[in-house]
């Protein structure tokens, strides 16, 4: 894809729609994402129906929808702690869900076999009444935005997208991961997409807008680099650093303990400083969509420069 026609798709990622999708999702009509609540009056946990959601906004784009079942307990809350960490393992006896992992795909043209993964958890916190509006409604709604965009387009390999659950225990993106190294899927490059613009709100109020990049081990750093290349080549206007994980994390950190060390994630803050995290105060109404709205062009241009160019050979 040429230059000019990656800014021109960088200059379609609509700030209405992501709102629009964000405010669906994290306050009406849903006001969270999990499985251990039902609105009342209604058949299906705030889960299953943000899983129909996307579910029909994705297919009225032309995709065509898998749905992966996996079994889920909810998190216990345990008070003590401090409040961003009152998620406490739950009991052997606890009840089961079913939650899903959703994925869409565009096959690739000429390398097929060659896999870029978006991945975003769509669930919100099962310990607590939050809406998840930054953690991480923002990121569900980014991956679907980058899906609309791209439901035409015709790679050269193949793009695939996961929306996946992880204020739940177990991550279904191990799942997901395990699965693709079981069916020896080449993912060449996975890019998780978390709570994007989360920062502190006085950062929020000076109008600083940005982005942080995590790898975890050196096959990943290329990945990395070319998130801050693209903030610069595109002038996105991010305040874009890159930081090495020390251990596996996130959903990123799912496929790189299955193999696949190519795997970032993009989120607002490093160490993670949103000053509503894990709380009932992160709604939509606080989240800074300008921010949102560059993250989600970092993303969709590093994907497609990939696209474009594929891996290093050396990685």
């Amino acid at each position: 894809m040429a230059e000019l026609q990656i800014r021109d798709r960088l200059a379609q990622v609509d700030r209405e729609r992501l709102r629009a999708d964000l405010f669906h999702l994290a306050k009406d009509p849903l006001p969270f994402r999990k499985v251990n609540y039902t609105i009342p009056g209604h058949d299906r946990s705030t889960l299953a129906e943000t899983d129909d959601y996307l579910v029909g906004r994705l297919t009225a784009y032309g995709y065509q929808v898998t749905r992966e079942a996996v079994a889920v307990q909810a998190f216990r809350c345990d008070q003590s702690k401090p409040k961003q960490q009152w998620y406490a393992p739950p009991l052997p006896d606890d009840p089961w869900y079913t939650a899903e992992n959703l994925y869409v795909e565009r096959h690739g043209g000429s390398h097929p076999d060659e896999i870029i993964l978006l991945c975003a958890h769509k669930d919100s916190q099962s310990w607590v009444d939050s809406p998840g509006a930054y953690d991480n409604a923002v990121g569900t709604v980014a991956l679907l935005e980058i899906a609309r965009l791209l439901a035409h387009y015709q790679p050269q390999r193949t793009i695939r997208w996961l929306w996946c659950n992880e204020e739940h225990r177990p991550w279904t993106s191990v799942t997901a991961a395990e699965r693709a190294s079981e069916r020896g899927d080449n993912l060449i490059a996975v890019f998780n997409t978390d709570s994007l613009g989360g920062r502190p709100l006085a950062d929020h109020a000076a109008g600083r807008h940005t982005n942080v990049t995590l790898y975890t081990v050196e096959e990943g750093r290329w990945l990395a680099e070319l998130c801050s290349e693209v903030n610069s080549a595109y002038e996105l206007g991010l305040e874009q650093s890159i930081l090495q994980r020390s251990t596996p994390g996130d959903d990123d950190g799912s496929f790189v303990k299955a193999g696949y060390g190519s795997s970032v994630a993009n989120l607002g803050s490093m160490p993670y400083r949103h000053d509503y995290y894990h709380d009932e105060r992160d709604v939509p109404e606080g989240v800074d969509l300008v921010n949102v709205q560059k993250s989600t062009q970092l993303v969709l241009a590093a994907v497609l420069r990939v696209d474009r160019d594929g891996a290093p050979a050396s990685r």
